[in-house]
């Protein structure tokens, strides 16, 4: 049998196809970017056949850029941006509205309206969420009720929910098998993760019918297999996963304590609680790290909605550099002198403040402060972001022992970047040798689920360190830049 895997890497701004051959290794890669909807301030959409043009592409570049046929891979494994919401027609598989992405802030007013009603503490209790725009549940609610006559057909059966690893599965088996898997439904707000079910009560109060929903399943499972009409081959789909939790494993973090933290699109700390649901006291999310073997391993997880993102901004929006990885090079260039804090909330704040009305503020300036600076503070964002999220997770869960840190994502390639995420939290950060983790992480559930890539121990043992980034500024520095970042998300915060 084949060993070869094939992840399927879907996430906010690209879409990229792995092969990985039997010792890990990148055999294969391709990576195509989509393009970004903002019909309104705050809203963010996708078309979905955006996507799975992507999909279907990048599949088949990097299938052939590994030397192979569609026929040597094993498995697949499909790992995705989470909470981005798609209904679709049952019949013709079309979806009826864009997609409404994690990152949009337009059900924020009914989010509101559900916390002034008392619902937030109950639906925190079965699910480990908190009441915001961010999750899909009030995303599938805007779309049943702003298209013509998609309430009444999804009561009827007629509509398909999927977060975008259920329209990728409904499209690669050709419309034969829905599903997802326990970590991609913990993110919707409708699955009770102390039952691993949707919850008849959580579903009234969202007014989402159970006829929209997808079988939930292992995050190692048989998913199905490909339709050879749709891409060539029949090959078996065994692996899903939302990206942070595909990242947790690709990091080898099953022990509880681990801690990895993803720097993409947006920033997501998860820390290992094994089989423990820690309802945070610090306004940290409880979830589901992943489902194997029908035993749920439980995470806390710090979301920061800006990150690589903004760097992006700097690009694309301000044209202050031309390619990101110039991002390092500028903020080592910056003057020690300016203290210009960037507080990133184009699309509000994350963990642990939730404050979807937030807005992205520069504070420090002076006629001195250039490109270097504003370069810097966004970097620097990020930083100061992971430390309120490390704090809070120290609050929530006690370990002895020092914090070490596993990173990964686009941003973790800028050496001047994880040094100063180092010193900001004075406390280690590894970097991994193999950086493709979230897709090598779905990867490892397909291989494992077909027997071709071992179990959880045999994989850790073959987690490598690239380098260790140790803290090395002075603790007043530090406390001094604290302090600072601090005054400027509370001049921030709408709800202060």
């Amino acid at each position: 049998m084949s060993s070869f895997i094939l992840a399927i890497d879907q996430g906010t701004t690209s879409t990229r196809a792995i092969v990985f051959d039997e010792t890990y290794q990148v055999r294969g890669v391709s990576q195509q970017e989509f393009p970004q909807h903002f019909p309104r301030s705050g809203w963010v959409e996708h078309d979905p056949e955006d996507i799975w043009r992507t999909v279907q592409e990048t599949m088949r570049f990097a299938v052939a850029g590994a030397g192979l046929a569609l026929s040597d891979i094993a498995a697949i494994g499909i790992t995705n941006q989470r909470e981005t919401t798609i209904l679709w027609d049952r019949e013709t598989g079309k979806p009826i509205h864009n997609a409404i992405v994690w990152q949009d802030r337009r059900t924020a007013d009914h989010c509101a309206s559900l916390k002034a009603d008392g619902a937030e503490s109950g639906l925190t209790e079965k699910t480990g969420l908190l009441l915001d725009p961010y999750f899909s549940g009030t995303k599938i609610a805007w779309i049943l009720d702003s298209v013509p006559g998609a309430r009444e057909r999804a009561e009827r059966g007629e509509l398909a929910f999927g977060t975008v690893d259920s329209f990728l599965l409904w499209r690669l088996t050709g419309g034969q098998v829905h599903a997802t898997d326990a970590t991609n439904a913990s993110r919707t707000m409708l699955f009770n993760i102390r039952t691993g079910e949707w919850d008849d009560e959580l579903l009234a109060l969202l007014r989402v019918p159970r006829a929209v929903l997808p079988e939930v399943k292992d995050s190692a499972a048989d998913f199905g297999v490909t339709d050879p009409s749709v891409i060539g081959a029949s090959i078996r789909i065994a692996g899903i996963a939302g990206d942070q939790h595909a990242a947790t494993l690709g990091q080898a973090c099953f022990k509880p304590g681990m801690l990895k933290s993803t720097y993409g699109t947006g920033c997501f700390a998860l820390l290992n609680t094994g089989a423990d649901m820690v309802l945070s006291k610090n306004r940290l999310l409880t979830t589901i790290a992943y489902r194997l073997d029908g035993k749920t391993t439980y995470a806390l997880e710090g979301s920061i909605f800006v990150a690589g993102a903004a760097v992006q901004w700097l690009r694309d929006g301000l044209h202050l550099l031309e390619r990101a990885d110039q991002a390092g090079p500028m903020a080592e260039q910056a003057d020690p002198h300016q203290n210009v804090y960037l507080v990133p909330a184009f699309t509000g704040l994350g963990a642990p403040w939730w404050d979807a009305e937030a807005r992205g503020a520069l504070f420090g300036l002076t006629r001195a402060t250039g490109p270097n600076e504003f370069v810097r503070a966004a970097l620097e964002s990020v930083c100061y972001q992971t430390r309120d999220l490390l704090d809070a997770m120290r609050l929530d869960w006690s370990q002895p022992g020092e914090t070490v840190l596993r990173v990964d994502g686009g941003m973790v390639a800028s050496d001047w970047t994880m040094q100063r995420l180092a010193d900001i939290l004075d406390a280690p950060v590894d970097r991994p040798v193999v950086m493709e983790t979230t897709a090598l992480g779905a990867a490892w559930l397909a291989g494992r689920q077909v027997g071709v890539w071992p179990a959880e121990e045999g994989f850790a043992a073959n987690w490598r360190l690239n380098h260790k980034f140790l803290p090395d500024m002075a603790s007043d520095r530090r406390e001094a830049k604290l302090a600072g970042w601090r005054d400027a998300v509370r001049r921030t915060l709408t709800h202060a």
